[in-house]
């Protein structure tokens, strides 16, 4: 266990920089991710098929593709990256900040799907029925459609945060492997895997990861259960 836990600097870094980024890249997906969901779920309009692709494509396309996509329009020259950082002083581009922004755009396919599912899974009829007591679509929503759906929202975000620890691929592309900086766990794992003797380093961080993304999966079954058992009981 010793050996488990007695990690050296850089590596307490990836692993609290990893639940940084994938914290934040989680709470940062929620409010977008409920409304896409609703909107998928819920919404007639057109291109609503294509809103649905463009949601699910970080899913198919290769993460490198996601991560260089991202660099052309968030980098310090591409249009929205030179736009926020000139205007709001925002940098996404060899940040954490960049980090949390791809796992958020790798793993907002996970937190919509999920939570559209449970939307799709309310009796429309429970709405219908508040709705003739005089509630507005606001309150509606708040008091019966939310807590309806909560089992699939927590999924969502505990899918979003495990895909976020394990993100690589667009996360290297996009913001490279700086220690301290962007170096995430799945990024330091590399780096050892990359020098002689690292074997014992990539295989503590992996343990890590496995550990952490394990506990937030028990976590999130058990808080969806408990969620469920209120509900009907209510």
């Amino acid at each position: 266990m010793n050996w488990l836990t007695d990690l050296t600097p850089d590596e307490w870094n990836a692993v609290r920089l990893s639940i940084k980024v994938a914290t934040v890249a989680m709470l940062a997906s929620l409010p977008p991710g409920i409304l896409i969901a609703l909107l998928l779920a819920r919404g007639r309009f057109w291109g609503k098929t294509l809103l649905n692709g463009v949601v699910h494509l970080p899913l198919v396309l290769p993460p490198v593709v996601t991560g260089y996509l991202l660099l052309l329009a968030f980098g310090r020259r591409g249009p929205a990256g030179a736009f926020l950082a000139e205007h709001f002083g925002i940098v996404f581009s060899f940040r954490w900040t960049g980090a949390a922004l791809a796992c958020a755009v790798m793993g907002f396919p996970l937190m919509v799907r999920a939570i559209r599912l449970s939307v799709e899974a309310v009796d429309r009829r429970l709405e219908a029925a508040a709705g003739t007591l005089g509630a507005n679509v606001g309150w509606v929503f708040a008091t019966v459609t939310l807590p309806l759906i909560l089992p699939g929202i927590i999924a969502g975000m505990i899918l979003s945060f495990a895909k976020a620890m394990g993100e690589f691929g667009a996360t290297i592309t996009f913001v490279s492997n700086i220690p301290g900086e962007t170096q995430t766990l799945p990024s330091a794992i590399y780096t050892f895997t990359q020098v002689p003797g690292g074997d014992e380093g990539a295989l503590r961080l992996t343990l890590i990861s496995i550990i952490i993304s394990m506990a937030a999966l028990v976590v999130s079954e058990a808080l969806a259960r408990r969620v469920g058992r209120r509900l009907d009981l209510a």
